[in-house]
């Protein structure tokens, strides 16, 4: 008797479509034609931020906003009984209030008519590396600009302050007041040149393992004496996330500069508040500066604060130099944690919204024997 043959394989544990659904990075729901969710994957629960229990209780039309194109790519895909695709959407999620760019991808499951499979790919990642490419073109373009100007402003500007303190020898107390002026104005611009030639410095950074969080509870303590004693500062923090390959001193000037933006932008508000939390979140990978090699960005530290959030028409210029919307700033501390971060190999990103400004840096962890020393 011939043995029988080899039957499907098994609906669930390793090699089932459920386990292979669950790899995917990408959300991905079966839908009924009413909209009814029947079945998710564990990058929906992620995306929705509910479980998969939860989730098939709704309806998709409670998950997205009044009149999502997700909704009406749901009909076409009906009507044509074939796949449609959407991209680029704005994907508006009134439950958590965010907003996710995403690609959409619908189609019918031809074994259960009436049945659709919804795949949601996130813009986010693809568009972090473009504005990681942008940042590091702008930091590029500054260092260029700041050894123009301590070459031709600086030395010029010696002279002309040298002159000017020969003459006050032998001026008039009227026009003193002249010459000092020329060499108060003459150290304005020297200051300036000299915050400009940070950018000019190339030299290959220190980096070891390094505690986040006590690099952030240093910050807090500056913060709490000085700029930010008005705010209150809540602590979100992982126990167990792995330490950051990192120079400290530097990524204390990058939190140091971002709360004290978070601080000034709430201002005298009674209830502001600056939220500084650390998660891991694996899967994000990026080319480091000046080496073939790619590294992974699994950790995600986040200053957010309730101010009035970024103009919109500054969004896309944010990490540029001499963008500001302080009255009296120079527009070159978010450049310089910019370049910071890049020259860590990481990202850094911004999401702003009324009461809700969000600094996103992602960067590489310390892995035993990464402690890394310039070359003297």
């Amino acid at each position: 008797m011939n043995a029988a043959p080899p039957t499907d394989r098994p609906r669930s544990g390793a090699g089932s479509p459920e386990a292979v659904l669950n790899t995917l990075p990408h959300p991905v729901l079966c839908v009924r034609e009413d909209g009814r969710i029947m079945d998710v994957n564990v990058s929906a629960e992620a995306f929705f931020e509910l479980s998969a229990i939860v989730l098939r209780r709704h309806d998709l039309k409670e998950l997205v906003p009044f009149g999502s194109p997700l909704i009406a790519l749901l009909e076409q895909a009906l009507e044509r009984n074939a796949p449609v695709n959407e991209y680029r959407v704005d994907l508006g999620m009134p439950r958590t209030g965010g907003e996710r760019i995403v690609d959409l991808h619908v189609a019918p499951l031809a074994e259960r008519p009436g049945t659709l499979v919804v795949v949601l790919q996130e813009r986010t990642i693809a568009d972090k590396m473009d504005r990681q490419l942008t940042h590091r073109g702008a930091a590029r373009s500054v260092t260029a600009l700041a050894a123009m100007l301590a070459h031709e402003i600086k030395n010029p500007l010696s002279g002309i302050r040298g002159a000017a303190q020969l003459l006050e020898q032998s001026a008039s107390d009227e026009d003193r007041a002249l010459t000092r002026l020329i060499c108060d104005e003459a150290d304005r611009i020297v200051k300036l040149v000299d915050r400009m030639e940070v950018f000019s410095d190339e030299r290959p950074i220190e980096r070891e393992a390094v505690n986040i969080h006590a690099v952030l509870e240093h910050v807090k303590r500056l913060a709490l004496s000085g700029f930010g004693r008005n705010v209150r500062i809540v602590e979100e923090y992982d126990p167990s996330l792995p330490p950051v390959l990192a120079n400290r001193d530097q990524l204390i000037q990058v939190f140091l500069n971002l709360v004290k933006n978070a601080a000034e932008a709430i201002g005298d508000a009674a209830d502001g508040e600056i939220h500084l939390s650390t998660s891991f979140r694996p899967g994000v990978r990026l080319s480091v500066p000046g080496s073939s090699t790619k590294v992974s960005l699994p950790l995600q530290f986040t200053v957010r604060d309730n101010g009035p959030g970024v103009p919109e028409d500054l969004m896309p210029h944010l990490f540029d130099p001499f963008v500001t919307t302080k009255p009296t700033g120079s527009g070159l501390g978010l450049a310089l944690v910019a370049k910071i971060v890049g020259n860590h190999g990481g990202i850094i990103e911004c999401e702003s919204q009324p009461r809700r400004t969000l600094f996103r840096v992602l960067m590489p962890m310390f892995v035993g024997g990464d402690v890394q020393h310039p070359r003297s």
